[in-house]
């Protein structure tokens, strides 16, 4: 009964005494005093409300912008979308414009035209591969082979370079015996040099021999021909 306001607490006179002229705290019931809690409580409610001063809640405005058109139409029973909508504005203006097709081939050649020759090695041109100098440059590849007595790096695989020139060797004015080659050994070609050398000593055509004889070893055509070298009178 604390929580009560004063004003729910006064009653008149009147009630009091009939109140008390009728009930006393002995006489009361509990089920009674739920009920005169309840009313009383009643009362407090209905006093506050009074007392609420009534508020109303004012909602702000929204603002909105201008929506986009719908970029779907129907027509008919059949919904079309307008395909402009599909793209951007700042993409859209590129699309339209007409789309030019380069060829592969075209384009490959201008930018082979465009670097003739490298700048940053005097000026050297493309390689311009001749059936000579493919020769040429495959027997470089295997230039181990030509002098046993040198030492060459492996070459690896055979690969054209991209760019390449030939040039002609020339002696100093103080190299006229010792460093000059003479014109009957002057070869337009390194294949016809390397042939050239090859006739005077024969290394070539003893290796193969060599190779075949160990080839044949031990087969019947070895002992064929070491019969032939018995009878012939050839020691073996």
């Amino acid at each position: 009964m604390a929580d009560f306001d004063s004003s729910s607490r006064t009653l008149s006179n009147e009630s009091v005494h009939s109140e008390e002229s009728f009930f006393s705290d002995e006489d009361l019931t509990p089920e009674q005093m739920n009920e005169l809690l309840q009313q009383a409580a009643q009362r407090l409610k209905a006093g506050q409300l009074a007392r609420t001063p009534s508020t109303t809640v004012k909602i702000p405005k929204l603002q909105h912008a201008t929506l986009p058109a719908p970029y779907v139409k129907t027509v008919g029973r059949i919904a079309r979308a307008e395909s402009k909508a599909f793209v951007p504005d700042s993409d859209r203006s590129a699309l339209e414009k007409p789309r030019t097709i380069v060829d592969p081939v075209t384009a490959k050649q201008s930018r082979i035209k465009a670097k003739e020759t490298l700048s940053d090695w005097y000026n050297l041109p493309r390689t311009d591969l001749t059936p000579e100098f493919k020769r040429d440059l495959q027997l470089l590849n295997m230039r181990s082979v030509l002098d046993p007595h040198r030492m060459y790096k492996k070459a690896g695989k055979f690969k054209v370079p991209e760019y390449s020139q030939m040039g002609v060797l020339v002696e100093g004015p103080t190299e006229f015996f010792s460093g000059r080659i003479q014109k009957k050994d002057r070869k337009k070609t390194f294949v016809e040099d390397a042939l050239a050398t090859e006739a005077k000593t024969g290394r070539f055509k003893m290796k193969y021999g060599e190779v075949q004889m160990s080839k044949m070893s031990g087969k019947k055509a070895f002992y064929k021909a070491l019969k032939a070298k018995r009878k012939s009178g050839v020691k073996g």
